[in-house]
């Protein structure tokens, strides 16, 4: 039975964090870009040893593209005010593969139940608003391979047709061109590249990658 197919996923621009401030306590966001949950522990027990003096590391993380992976805690926080509404914030937005920590300093006024989900809350989406978040495509890798004399020729027509060339070596016996291309689009490129080459260049698949591009919300 034939795997389904990669589909896109979001997840954050790069690693950051965002402070805000909610009836003079606050709420620093830590958030990082993690592969798998022993990397989103890691990055938790680093927050938490470096912010040992806070009243409170609340958590969450998603991670997996496909069968995704969810853990959040309250950390000391009443339950479900912290952790939950954090890891909702992910969920919502339909972000994998981050860690967030809210570190919250006491500033002396009690927030109520309704108040630190909104705070904890608001400070996930705060950090995420701040530091961005890409769209990671599944890509088809091709290995096109051509003779040394049709290979300089070749690359340009790859990149001005929109191609995206990774690398190029040369070898005793010809070139090797990876590139990447969306999976929909292969049956395509291989109709383009016979035409383009005349029948003298193969593509072979070489497995999958990502590329990520910006995103904003509709």
């Amino acid at each position: 039975m034939s795997q389904p197919a990669p589909r896109p996923y979001l997840t954050i621009r790069a690693d950051g964090s965002h402070e805000i401030e909610v009836k003079r306590s606050r709420f620093i966001c830590h958030l990082a870009r993690v592969g798998d949950e022993q990397a989103a522990q890691e990055f938790i027990a680093g927050v938490r040893k470096r912010y040992w003096d806070a009243r409170h590391n609340c958590t969450a993380f998603v991670v997996g593209a496909e069968h995704r992976r969810e853990r959040s805690s309250d950390d000391g926080e009443p339950a479900g005010t912290a952790g939950v509404p954090m890891l909702e914030v992910l969920r919502r937005r339909g972000i994998t593969d981050t860690v967030t920590v809210v570190t919250r300093y006491f500033g002396g006024v009690l927030l109520g139940a309704g108040g630190l989900v909104r705070a904890y809350g608001g400070a996930v989406s705060a950090a995420l608003d701040e530091v961005g978040l890409v769209e990671r495509r599944p890509v088809a890798l091709l290995r096109v391979a051509v003779d040394h004399a049709r290979a300089g020729r070749l690359e340009n027509d790859l990149r001005a047709a929109g191609y995206a060339v990774r690398e190029s070596r040369y070898e005793a016996g010809g070139v090797l061109i990876e590139l990447g291309v969306p999976e929909p689009e292969v049956p395509a490129f291989h109709s383009w590249l016979a035409e383009t080459s005349g029948g003298g260049a193969v593509a072979r698949p070489a497995g999958l990658t990502h590329v990520e591009v910006p995103w904003s919300a509709p």
